[in-house]
């Protein structure tokens, strides 16, 4: 349904301009793209390589007049369109869930599920409990285990750098500042 839709834009990006077209197309994109990509979290990077590969590149190669084989599509999605690779996307969102936990933002099932490593007992006296860190709990199966929620949420929550994890950053600061540093790594 989606590449039907990306032909129907093709065809109608003579009526619209550059900005417009460019708008259209990241709001359908990223609205299919970040339908729960959470359910993905921790997945083996060959899974979202397809999903990277056709839906976004195919969404690039509309707003840009490019063919299907022409080089340099990656460098346009990060460079022009400023559209960030799927794992990164669903780090974001685990991020953004985590920083809005933190925040009391959150449904009261998913601050439950989070804690500080300075409010579990025994740890409050470790450097981590001073840098904002999430505990993360122990977890049995290799593949479903750390794919949760409890688990890949306070994972990516630690691998941040230190001026990220501050609380007191509103979500909008926050989740730029995150896209920022992701960009960055291009």
């Amino acid at each position: 349904m989606l590449y039907r839709r990306l032909r129907q834009l093709r065809r109608a990006r003579r009526s619209l301009d550059a900005n417009s077209l460019a708008t259209l197309i990241h709001a359908l994109v990223t609205s299919c793209v970040d339908y729960c990509n959470r359910l993905l979290a921790a997945v083996p990077k060959y899974t979202t390589d397809r999903l990277q590969r056709d839906v976004l590149v195919a969404a690039a190669r509309v707003i840009t007049s490019t063919r299907k084989y022409d080089r340099g599509l990656s460098r346009i999605l990060h460079e022009e369109l400023h559209w960030l690779d799927v794992p990164e996307r669903m780090l974001i969102k685990l991020c953004v869930f985590i920083h809005q936990c933190l925040n009391n933002k959150a449904p009261q099932y998913l601050m439950d599920t989070c804690s500080s490593v300075a409010t579990v007992p025994g740890r409050q006296r470790l450097r981590s409990a001073g840098c904002n860190y999430m505990a993360v709990p122990r977890h049995r199966l290799a593949t479903y285990g750390r794919r949760a929620f409890v688990i890949a949420g306070p994972s990516a929550w630690n691998d941040l750098p230190d001026e990220l994890r501050d609380i007191s950053l509103s979500r909008t600061v926050f989740t730029s500042r995150l896209k920022t540093i992701f960009l960055s790594y291009y």
